[in-house]
């Protein structure tokens, strides 16, 4: 299995039965002894305690671990071989999330002390070269996007979505027409996050659904849905089946004929960079995720920043700050006449900034026309390998190219074998790689999405095909290997159980010792 030819590794991963830190907690073990104040400062400030209000002194100390130096550093090792990601195998089964290769370099400047010890909450005056590269990137997202301001306030696609669906609200609240306007319109293939961010503030969603044929959204179920109700259109595009809507003027224009906010979710733009843009589409407002698009790396929550751009007419309910240039410093402006007020506490993450303005910098308007152009020849040359393994499928528009990504089907391995989706990521872990296991909407039949980005050679391509085409065989020869699986990885099946039952749930150690040990 493991040669050349096969292109298959074996893959062992350490596994230990790790407990949790708070499992290898010792009463009174510690790591470090931290120094007692000096008296001069105890003199000036007490015991740094007692000067506090009343109401925000614990009763009890914080029940946190404590764990010796050693035992720390064993703790957290033995748990980083139980990790994989970009740097250690080919990811592209992190469909819809988007994993590329994030220049070390960049990682380097980012942790530069000029970096990490810059305070939020810095007087601007003494900051200015931060909130230089912050208005930079703003300009450079603008003729990417063809919009006319970004802010980085939000913390992540997911509250970029809460933020544009905040301005949509503002804005026809100054405008008096609140009450009248109360849908919003979406996709069933839009991030779900479109659908729940309008939800949260309180707006009826109509969900527009695919033709199976095309696999775009229904154009005739817009003209019937759209009306002098709706406030905003939320849409992905390419949705998260891969296919570019050609018809996505005719949908602004629709929405824009009745008085309506169109939304662009344009998370992951790493297959149009340089060929479309947000402007030309007719959106008044898009974001795009940093830790998606721009070579920042993903971090499962956080840090991450959602860039949001408007037209000129919703710069006025944008959050503040907004880093703005006034011809002779950088300002942070509090001053924007209807603001939606903050998004977060702060004005961005600026490790992550910097990154993502190293990386435009790096590439210029070519290089990130090649990044969209070697996406999407990746994403093609998987797409017309795939559909020839055994039991594998791209369901809707068949035969038609995607952009970025591809929501594939096992459905036909699964009738002929018994063998799941799930069955084929666990199997895929003995190899080394990771299959998306999340899929919303389930429409797609036993699905898994692969999004290759610009970062992946056709070797690397050629492996992770390999090992698909490798399990199918296994499924049609012997399928418990695969229904077994994983036999090499830490990963294991997961019991849902505890996921459909809130009273299962436990989000602390406290609550898990209330909950599951109190026998």
């Amino acid at each position: 299995m493991n040669n050349i030819k096969s292109k298959l590794r074996k893959f062992h991963q350490a596994k230990w039965d790790e407990q949790i830190i708070f499992e290898l907690n010792t009463p009174n073990e510690r790591g470090i002894y931290p120094p007692k104040a000096e008296k001069e400062i105890t003199k000036i400030v007490g015991n740094g305690i007692s000067k506090l209000p009343r109401n925000m002194i614990r009763k009890k100390k914080p029940e946190l671990p404590e764990v010796s130096q050693m035992r720390v550093l064993k703790h957290f090792l033995r748990l980083s071989q139980h990790t994989l990601g970009a740097d250690f195998n080919i990811d592209i089964g992190q469909g819809t999330c988007t994993i590329k290769y994030n220049p070390k370099i960049n990682e380097l400047i980012s942790r530069n002390p000029k970096v990490t010890e810059l305070h939020p909450y810095q007087d601007e005056n003494s900051v200015q070269g931060a909130l230089e590269i912050i208005f930079k990137l703003d300009l450079f997202l603008r003729e990417i996007s063809g919009l006319d301001h970004f802010t980085f306030q939000p913390p992540s696609g997911s509250a970029a979505i809460l933020t544009m669906a905040s301005i949509v609200q503002k804005y026809f609240e100054v405008k008096g027409e609140e009450q009248i306007r109360d849908e919003v319109i979406t996709t069933i293939f839009s991030h779900p996050s479109d659908y729940s961010a309008a939800a949260v503030k309180g707006y009826k969603v109509k969900m527009v659904y695919n033709n199976p044929q095309t696999g775009l959204p229904d154009m005739e179920s817009f003209k019937k849905l759209i009306s002098n109700k709706t406030a905003a259109i939320f849409i992905t595009n390419p949705e998260d089946t891969g296919i570019f809507n050609p018809e996505i003027k005719l949908i602004t224009d629709l929405a824009h004929k009745n008085g309506a906010i169109c939304c662009y979710d344009q998370a992951n733009a790493n297959g149009i960079l340089g060929i479309t843009r947000a402007k030309e589409a007719g959106f008044d407002m898009c974001f795009f995720n940093l830790h998606k698009t721009f070579s920042t790396p993903h971090g499962c929550g956080g840090p991450a920043t959602g860039a949001l751009g408007v037209v000129k007419k919703l710069y006025n309910y944008l959050p503040i700050p907004n880093i703005e240039y006034n011809g002779k410093k950088y300002i942070l402006n509090n001053k924007i006449k209807h603001t939606i007020g903050k998004v977060r506490a702060y004005p961005t993450v600026f490790p992550v900034v910097l990154k993502a303005y190293a990386w435009i910098m790096s590439l210029g308007s070519e290089g990130l026309k090649e990044v969209a152009n070697i996406a999407v020849l990746n994403n093609n040359y998987l797409l017309s390998k795939i559909t020839k393994i055994k039991g594998a499928s791209a369901p809707y528009a068949k035969g038609k190219r995607r952009i970025e990504q591809v929501r594939y089907s096992w459905e036909k391995l699964h009738l002929d074998t018994g063998v799941t989706t799930e069955d084929v990521t666990l199997r895929m872990a003995d190899f080394g790689f990771h299959l998306w296991s999340s899929h919303h909407p389930f429409i797609v039949k036993q699905p898994f999405t692969i999004e290759p980005t610009e970062a992946y050679s056709k070797d690397e391509l050629d492996e992770y095909i390999n090992a698909l085409s490798y399990i199918s065989k296994e499924a049609y020869s012997n399928p418990d290997i695969v229904k077994l699986a994983p036999h090499n990885s830490v990963v294991h099946k997961i019991d849902h159980s505890w996921f459909d039952d809130p009273t299962k749930w436990s989000i602390t150690w406290r609550l898990y010792k209330k909950k599951h040990l109190k026998k």
